[in-house]
C-alpha cells in the first residue's frame, strides 16, 4: 500500500500547534500555571500536557519551579532575535520618514498584553527644533498613538477604547498630548503577513501636523517594514 507523509505532517502540526498554545497561555500567567490549571486552560490531558511541557523544556521555552510552570528565557532570546531583526529593517525607512515629515520617528513594540515600550528611535536631519524620545519608554498599549496603532492591527478586544475603534476603521491613530503635553503623534501598526501586529512606526512633533501629507508616509513607511520581515 502506498503512503503519504499528510497524516504525520497533521499530528506535526496539531503537535506545534498544541505547544504554542500552551505557551499563549504562559504569556497570560507571568507567575506561572501547574500542569492541572494548563490542561484546564488548553482543553488538553494531562498526559499531553506533560509531554509538550517536557518539549518546551528542553528547548528552554518553558521553565519549572516545584510544580509550577512559567516561560523559560529561550523566549527572551527568540525576542530579542526578532527584535533585532526589526532595527535592521526599520533603520532606512525611520530616517527617511523622518526627514520627510521633519519629526522624531520611531518603531514602538507591544511588551506585554497592555504595555508598549519604544523600541527605536530616529531624529530628523536638518531640522533644528523636534521633539526628544528616548528608547525604552513604556506606556499602556492603549495610550499614545503608537500604542494605540498596534491595537489598530490586533482583534478588537471588549471594553477597548473608542479611540482604538475609531483608528482601526482608519488605519492609523493619531492622538495629541495623550503622553506629553503639546506632543502630536500619528502611527501605523506593522502587520506581518496578515498576523496580528507586534509593533508600529510612527512620528511626533510638537504641535498638530498636517494629517493627510502625513498619514500615507507612515502607512507606507509600515508598509515596507512588513514586507521586509
Amino acid at each position: 500500500m502506498k503512503t503519504t507523509g499528510r497524516p504525520q505532517a497533521q499530528t506535526g502540526s496539531k503537535t506545534i500547534d498544541a505547544g504554542l498554545g500552551l505557551l499563549e497561555i504562559l504569556r497570560d500567567h507571568p507567575d506561572g500555571l501547574t500542569v492541572s490549571q494548563l490542561s484546564r486552560a488548553s482543553g488538553l490531558h494531562r498526559n499531553a500536557v506533560t509531554r509538550h511541557l517536557t518539549a518546551l523544556g528542553r528547548h528552554r521555552l518553558v521553565t519549572r519551579d516545584g510544580h509550577t510552570y512559567s516561560l523559560g528565557l529561550g523566549i527572551v532570546e527568540l525576542n530579542a532575535a526578532v527584535r533585532q531583526r526589526l532595527r535592521r529593517a526599520a533603520a532606512a525607512e525611520l530616517q527617511k520618514l523622518a526627514d520627510a515629515c521633519h519629526a522624531t520617528a520611531f518603531i514602538t513594540v507591544l511588551d506585554t498584553e497592555d504595555e508598549a515600550v519604544v523600541l527605536t528611535v530616529v531624529e530628523p536631519r536638518g531640522s533644528n527644533i523636534h521633539v526628544a524620545y528616548r528608547a525604552g519608554n513604556r506606556h499602556p498599549a492603549d495610550r499614545g498613538a503608537s500604542g494605540i496603532a498596534i491595537l489598530v492591527g490586533r482583534p478588537p478586544r471588549p471594553g477597548e477604547r473608542a479611540a482604538v475603534t475609531t483608528a482601526r476603521s482608519a488605519g492609523y491613530s493619531v492622538t495629541a498630548g495623550e503622553l506629553q503635553p503639546g506632543a502630536w503623534g500619528l502611527a501605523a501598526p506593522i502587520c506581518v503577513d496578515g498576523r496580528p501586529a507586534e509593533a508600529s512606526i510612527g512620528i511626533v512633533t510638537i504641535g498638530e501636523q498636517d494629517e493627510t501629507a502625513i498619514a500615507p508616509r507612515v502607512l507606507t513607511a509600515a508598509h515596507h517594514i512588513a514586507r521586509l520581515l
